[in-house]
């Protein structure tokens, strides 16, 4: 805009009036046809000068071709629009004048201002022109959104100055480079080419000029090293890549760099320095243009340098003046042409041209002096910014041993052009020269996945880290790892603006994202993901493992205390009552001694006796034989029933209670949840699982709010209100509950807070955390005091995320099926998984659940063991008691104080004893 400002208001100035002319007053003197050109031309551009005078000379040497040239030259200063155009428009003023108007504009302004300038003078005042100036479709402002009329008229040829530097396109390609430095002189123009070169590429990339001075030059490149790139293009004349390769240090010139010289020189490349590898490219003229390149050189003293660039100018020169000179020999060129001087310019009263210069140049068929012409001539394709010179570069590998003994090998030829590949005919020698491939990977610490390391090489262990190194093992290429500093996966604001890895990604700060990745919808708009390396991942539960209270006499808390009281009551009551039955009924054993004499059994129901019959009738042993009495028979089957019922409710709810015990949590889904509201919920501030349930909560107040709206419309007839008219409320509210209650429990910011919260969990404050299953699956594993509830929900694939459109997706995808065929992917999760070295071995709750455990029943064998005990003691008190007894006595018979029957009967007893 800035340029047609310019040539709005100075032409203005300049121009002095309109001038129409019936004929072109050009008489045509022995069939020659007079050419009128203004050639402009900067000042510097030596080349394009000397190659126009040649063609001058080759058509007035030449006179089959039947015309002649009257140029008009303009020299332009790069830095000074105003002064280009008043030396143009006076010198376009002075041909109208003369009554010798341009029939066209030659313009060898390469870029820039100057360049700007004179497409502006041009299209403003309806000249014909071609122009040789640099730049792409999208770089040609001035003749940006022109109609089909001025299409056919100003034309631009993009010139091998201009196509040469493609070749570093098409060697990141091939070569798959993640880093480079452009290093350009006064030979190449690059402005243009800061974004375009590289442009949908993921390449760090850095583009400058050579520095003069030797210093600054030095840390130019210096710079390069801190900037971390190892790939460097010189794009320049042989002085110049000499002059950079005798800078640089000898670290530089070691295996990790690779050099890349592009020149327009057809010379060979020359350097003091030693051990010097590189790959150099020079243009090569066809094998069919060489003759005539040689004529042009010996007879018309075409011999500037660049060659390349000479011969071009000529090409194309003597192309337009013949294209101009068919249309004026057809009498296709308008008779009554009308010019406008630069003064009489208003903005929009360009003249309407009707000259399809563009048909005519595509049809010449003058053959080409170095190279080829590649017109743009498909339907549909712009003629400018796609029309360029077609020549070829022969590619060597160059390796300076020492200072005098270069070796030079040429490993093949690029066509140049527009995405033309780079194609060699031995691969292995490229390799040698290029820079190992190195990507940087972006991460987030998350275990097992990514765990920070310090005596790893890289810093990092873990399931992707491991994965990676299969991968670039592979895919052979080596990787930096870094995380990145929010510590977030990807999230896009409400502006729109992504951070954590995808954000890395689309600043291109990174090439892959290497983490627990899940794929999903709004990610992949843009960037791009690999086949998924793990299975579907979901959201779970996790809650502090339910503490069940152990102890060694559980099986005596079946029932309350009192009872046991009631218990031991009934029983010393029961064996007391049936010790005074026995002792005063007249039909028990023990007062009936006679009529029982011939039984078997012979039991008498003495204190002792009655307390070991009522306990032994708790056992499945028995109390043994019954009193014989009617009364002492019925408090035994009342005991025996009592006792039947305390030992069968004792059964029951000893099961019961165990049972009961060893339920787990009475959470088991999302929903149970949402049911109560004793356990407060919440996942992570800001993660992936809020984002979800924020998402479902938003999303069913929208389906409330379109519900709403279609119930309240006005406009609808009763007959279609009806239709939403229902009792019940018809849009879930699930989420909106569980995002509120979530809210209400104040969102963990961090995983470590979200834990401890779990692990202080206490009763009427439980906490329960919503999260990654890998990462509730992990801590479960390493702790004995968490576990996983339910199943997971939201299940989605983890993926590796690369820049959109990367070539490094088909080269992952492939690497990671190669690598699931051989089921090493398996192999990793039973390494990270099954076989952890950081798993703790503890009890599961489905270990608790399958059995008592000796916890809750180890009392009875404590009572073993005091039985046992308390019946050694009792024994060695018998042993002690039979003894002392067992010991002889003198007795002294009285007769005074005892009848003879009692002596009797006390003499017979002393002497059993004795004999015993």
């Amino acid at each position: 805009m800035y340029f047609d400002s310019v040539v709005i208001k100075i032409v203005i100035i300049f121009l002095s009036k309109h001038i129409s002319f019936d004929k072109m007053g050009l008489v045509s003197s022995q069939n020659i046809q007079n050419i009128n050109v203004l050639f402009i031309n900067e000042l510097d551009n030596y080349v394009a000068s000397k190659a126009v005078d040649v063609v001058q000379t080759y058509l007035e040497k030449n006179s089959n071709y039947g015309l002649a040239l009257r140029i008009d030259k303009v020299e332009a200063n790069k830095t000074d629009a105003k002064g280009l155009l008043e030396s143009m428009c006076a010198k376009y003023g002075d041909s109208i004048e003369k009554n010798q108007p341009p029939h066209v504009i030659f313009d060898s302004t390469k870029f820039g201002l100057a360049s700007d300038t004179v497409k502006s003078f041009a299209i403003a005042l309806g000249l014909p022109t071609v122009s040789a100036s640099c730049g792409h479709d999208g770089d040609l402002r001035q003749w940006s959104d022109m109609d089909k009329d001025k299409q056919n008229y100003l034309l631009q040829v993009m010139p091998p100055v201009d196509i040469i530097p493609e070749v570093i396109r098409s060697i990141v390609q091939k070569l798959h480079i993640t880093n480079v430095a452009i290093l350009y002189d006064e030979t190449f123009v690059m402005d243009h080419k800061y974004k375009s070169l590289l442009r949908n590429m993921q390449t760090k990339h850095v583009i400058t000029s050579v520095a003069k001075d030797d210093s600054k030059r030095t840390n130019q490149i210096e710079r390069l090293r801190k900037l971390n790139i190892n790939n460097v293009f010189i794009l320049g004349n042989l002085s110049t890549i000499n002059l950079i390769l005798e800078t640089v240090k000898p670290t530089f010139l070691e295996r990790k760099f690779a050099w890349y010289a592009i020149t327009q020189n057809e010379e060979e490349i020359t350097t003091k320095r030693a051990n010097v590898s590189l790959l150099f490219l020079k243009p090569v003229v066809y094998s069919q243009n060489r003759e005539r390149l040689k004529q042009l050189r010996t007879i018309y003293n075409l011999n500037d340098e660049p060659q390349i660039m000479s011969a071009f100018y000529f090409d194309l020169a003597l192309r337009t003046f013949l294209a101009v000179n068919e249309l004026l020999q057809s009498g296709t060129w308008p008779i009554d042409m009308k010019y406008l001087h630069c003064d009489d310019f208003q903005g929009g009263n360009t003249p309407e041209r009707n000259i399809n210069l563009k048909q005519a140049f595509v049809q010449i068929n003058e053959p080409t002096s170095y190279s080829d012409f590649e017109l743009a001539k498909q339907p549909g394709t712009p003629f400018n910014g796609h029309s360029y010179a077609r020549f070829a570069m022969e590619i060597n590998v160059v390796q300076f041993l020492d200072k005098n003994s270069p070796n030079r090998k040429s490993i093949g030829i690029w066509n140049a052009g527009l995405d033309s590949p780079f194609e060699v005919e031995d691969e292995e020698n490229i390799k040698s020269i290029a820079a190992p491939i190195v990507y940087r990977v972006s991460t987030i610490v998350q275990a097992p996945f990514i765990m920070r390391d310090e005596t790893a090489p890289k810093g990092y262990k873990g399931f992707c880290i491991d994965l990676m190194d299969e991968i670039a093992q592979i895919a052979n290429f080596a990787y930096t790892i870094e995380e990145v500093s929010d510590g977030k996966f990807g999230h896009m604001n409400e502006k729109g603006e992504w951070n954590g890895i995808v954000k890395e990604l689309l600043d291109n700060k990174s090439d892959i994202g290497l983490a627990s990745l899940t794929v999903r919808a709004e990610r992949e708009n843009v960037i791009d993901f690999t086949v998924p390396y793990y299975d579907l991942v979901g959201i779970a539960i996790m809650m502090q493992k339910p503490k069940i209270p152990s102890t060694l006499f559980k099986f005596l808390t079946v029932l309350e205390p009192n009872v046991w009281l009631c218990i031991l009551g009934a029983y010393f009551f029961t064996s007391f009552l049936m010790y005074i039955l026995d002792r005063w009924s007249p039909y028990s054993y023990q007062n009936n001694i006679d009529k029982y004499v011939d039984d078997e059994v012979k039991r008498v129901f003495n204190l002792k006796e009655c307390l070991w019959f009522c306990i032994t009738s708790l056992t499945p042993q028995g109390g043994g034989e019954a009193p014989t009495n009617l009364s002492g028979r019925l408090v035994a089957a009342t005991w025996w029933l009592f006792s039947f019922i305390i030992i069968a409710s004792y059964t029951a709810n000893l099961a019961a209670f165990l049972t009961v015990s060893r339920l787990s949590t009475p959470i088991e889904s999302l929903d149970d949840l949402a049911k109560q509201y004793k356990i407060s919920y919440a996942p992570i501030h800001d993660s992936p699982e809020m984002i979800y349930f924020e998402r479902m909560a938003n999303i069913e107040h929208m389906f409330y709010e379109i519900w709403k709206d279609l119930s309240l419309n006005t406009s609808l007839t009763l007959r279609q209100k009806s239709k939403f008219s229902v009792w019940e409320y018809p849009v879930s509210v699930k989420y909106t509950r569980i995002w509120q209650a979530m809210q209400d429990a104040k969102l963990p910011n961090t995983l470590d807070e979200a834990v401890a919260r779990v692990r202080n969990s206490t009763h009427g404050n439980e906490f329960a955390f919503l999260g990654d299953s890998t990462d509730i699956r992990y801590l479960v594993l390493t702790s004995c005091d968490l576990e996983m509830i339910g199943e997971e929900f939201s299940r989605k694939p983890y993926g590796i995320a690369v820049q959109q459109g990367s070539h490094l997706k088909e080269m992952l995808n492939d690497a990671i099926l190669k690598l699931l065929n051989k089921q090493r992917l398996e192999q990793l999760k039973i390494k990270w998984w099954l076989k952890n070295k950081d798993e703790l071995k503890c009890r599961k709750s489905k270990d608790q659940a399958d059995g008592i455990t000796i916890e809750n029943i180890g009392g009875v064998f404590i009572i073993i063991v005091v039985g046992i005990g308390v019946s050694c003691i009792i024994l060695v008190f018998e042993y002690w008691w039979f003894i002392l007894r067992k010991r002889p006595r003198v007795i002294t018979v009285t007769e005074s104080a005892l009848s003879t029957d009692v002596k009797l009967a006390q003499g017979i007893h002393l002497g059993r004893e004795i004999c015993n």
